[in-house]
């Protein structure tokens, strides 16, 4: 046995005792919200399609015609040759979601917060990161930290402690960086709050509304549209992978960091540009969520529903049921899935230690019927 087969097999031991070893289970899809799994069908409480939009007829139609029309479009970064007019379009689509000058398009969300960070923070920037921010978030604040970022976290949703930490700053540039919905917790970002810091302070203000587009705001604008501070935030990131149905990252900002990120933020550079089918499912998502204020309104729906039935007070889609170790989460998410409940166990590193719990993201397209069966589920773990 080499020295790397005997450091994965002790450090894979390892994560088994400790009940952290993850593994893939294949989900085939039925709707939205119910797949098959090991042969049995089951509601899913593990997706965060929020308005049930990846199943809706429209994206679909929309996805397939694009490939039967071109297949995939072409296969380059944006700057070589897979920038086409539909990308152009999809920018002006989140450009215009969230009142902004321009948009820009990522693979992923995940590169978008990474090539956001790094290509706004370095030399002579501190950026001040909520403490309970998104893994790409931080992952970004890591690599603007070897390009000679400082970086400063404050207290999950402490406006205070944060303005704090600014006062104490001489850097010649501050970047606040933070989630709008707290992808673990469910809870929200204290935008307004951190807008009268960004103004006091002449900060970059960089919110990511995963977990907040097509969901909060009056047509879907996001968080900090239901706030009423959209304008205030210079840097809007987002992910089309959730409430829009589809996949992919955006940024909504104004058109001179638009061109400064599309110069200098790698992940953007050097990453091949979403699949046109990908790109006309998320603009079909998009137009759906925004002309159809119904599906927000069942979604809240169901969260209040919902609420009522576990006696707690859901402040989004996203609710925790926080059960301490790990073995009571995988055993609670074990006998949810002997209900047909499909909701994942969530495990350190994901969540601080002694934090181990069930993380259910509720959705438009859950019936009564379906929030009314989880909710008896879980009875004996609300004790």
């Amino acid at each position: 046995m080499t020295g790397w087969d005997e450091w994965l097999d002790t450090s894979l031991a390892r994560l088994t005792s400790d009940n952290q070893r993850r593994e893939l289970r294949a989900v085939t899809p039925t709707s939205a919200v119910r797949a098959v799994i090991d042969g049995r069908s089951v509601v899913l409480f593990s997706s965060n399609d929020y308005l049930g939009l990846s199943a809706h007829p429209e994206v679909r139609s929309a996805a397939a015609e694009a490939a039967n029309g071109v297949g995939g479009g072409p296969r380059g970064s944006p700057l070589i040759c897979g920038y086409t007019a539909a990308h152009q379009a999809l920018e002006e689509d989140v450009a215009e979601l969230k009142g902004c000058e321009a948009g820009l398009l990522f693979s992923t969300g995940y590169g978008a917060n990474l090539g956001v960070m790094t290509a706004l923070a370095g030399p002579g920037t501190v950026v001040f990161s909520d403490e309970l921010n998104h893994a790409s978030i931080v992952d970004g604040c890591r690599l603007a930290r070897l390009s000679g970022a400082e970086v400063e976290v404050y207290p999950h949703r402490d406006a205070e402690a944060l303005e704090e930490l600014m006062r104490a700053s001489r850097a010649q540039r501050h970047l606040i960086v933070t989630d709008a919905v707290f992808s673990m917790d469910g809870d929200l970002a204290p935008l307004p709050d951190l807008v009268e810091v960004r103004e006091r302070y002449g900060a970059l203000l960089v919110v990511d509304e995963a977990h907040g587009s097509l969901v909060f705001g009056e047509d879907g604008g996001g968080l900090a549209q239901h706030f009423g501070v959209g304008e205030q935030i210079d840097v809007h990131v987002g992910t089309l992978s959730k409430a829009a149905g589809a996949l992919g990252g955006f940024v909504a900002t104004s058109a001179r960091v638009r061109d400064w990120l599309l110069n200098r933020a790698r992940t953007y550079i050097y990453s091949t540009a979403p699949s046109l089918p990908v790109v006309e499912a998320a603009r079909a998502g998009i137009r759906i969520a925004r002309r159809d204020p119904g599906l927000r309104r069942r979604l809240w729906d169901r969260v209040a529903q919902f609420g009522a039935l576990v006696d707690a007070e859901p402040s989004s889609p996203i609710v925790p049921i926080v059960l301490g170790d790990e073995r009571r989460a995988l055993e609670a998410s074990r006998h949810l899935l002997e209900q047909d409940l499909h909701v994942v166990a969530v495990r350190p590193p994901t969540v601080p230690p002694g934090t181990s719990r069930l993380r259910i993201a509720l959705s438009a397209a859950h019936t009564q019927e379906d929030i009314e069966a989880l909710a008896t589920a879980l009875r004996p773990y609300l004790l």
